[in-house]
């Protein structure tokens, strides 16, 4: 089995100086992937906030997944698209972004919604959250059987997602989650001292 890698997730607020956040972070251990999670900006400020960050991980070879908008990952190309339950098919979005995008899917706690996304033609599923969270409150409470069990049986990779930190994060790496989904724990303080403590857990 291969090991677990991490999945950042930006803050909402990722103007002014978070390019250089996103630079340390990303140069303090090695990340899969990078969310650009923003609210409530129209489509060309997200264009303008997202440039930076993906040239940074661009040139780490991180992939760059914009979060609910099949439309501005295709506007900006990005790696791929991370889907809600509500925000739209998958089957659409592969239509929309080809063959090569990456598309996540929220499948909060539930199997048939994670072998609902992987029958659709989802590239991995998300699962969560597994504590709770101040980044995105959630009434879903996954326990770690769902990842022994969907590691088990499914092809498909998992992420693990919802309040998880270098302390707690140890049981879903060995329950078997693929990725590691995290924001609060690496931007509410020094993020390359928080990837360097992820890193410690991931090994």
């Amino acid at each position: 089995m291969s090991r677990c890698q991490l999945y950042l997730v930006s803050p909402l607020d990722v103007a002014g100086a978070f390019p250089d956040r996103l630079e340390r972070a990303l140069a303090a251990g090695p990340v899969a992937a990078f969310q650009f999670r923003v609210k409530g900006i129209d489509q060309h400020e997200a264009v303008r906030l997202a440039g930076p960050l993906q040239e940074l991980c661009a040139a780490r070879e991180v992939a760059f997944i914009v979060n609910d908008s099949v439309a501005l990952a295709k506007r900006i190309q990005a790696d791929g698209v991370h889907l809600g339950q509500s925000d739209g098919d998958v089957r659409e979005a592969r239509e929309e972004l080809g063959r090569e995008a990456q598309i996540g899917v929220t499948c909060h706690a539930s199997r048939d919604l994670g072998m609902a996304a992987g029958e659709a033609g989802a590239d991995y599923v998300a699962f969560g959250a597994f504590f709770p969270s101040p980044t995105k409150p959630s009434e879903h409470r996954p326990e770690l059987e769902l990842l022994e069990w969907w590691q088990g049986l499914m092809e498909l990779p998992c992420v693990a997602i919802g309040g998880i930190t270098p302390q707690n994060g140890r049981p879903l790496v060995e329950a078997g989650a693929d990725f590691l989904a995290v924001s609060g724990a690496v931007w509410n303080g020094d993020e390359a001292a928080a990837v360097r403590a992820f890193k410690e857990i991931l090994a």
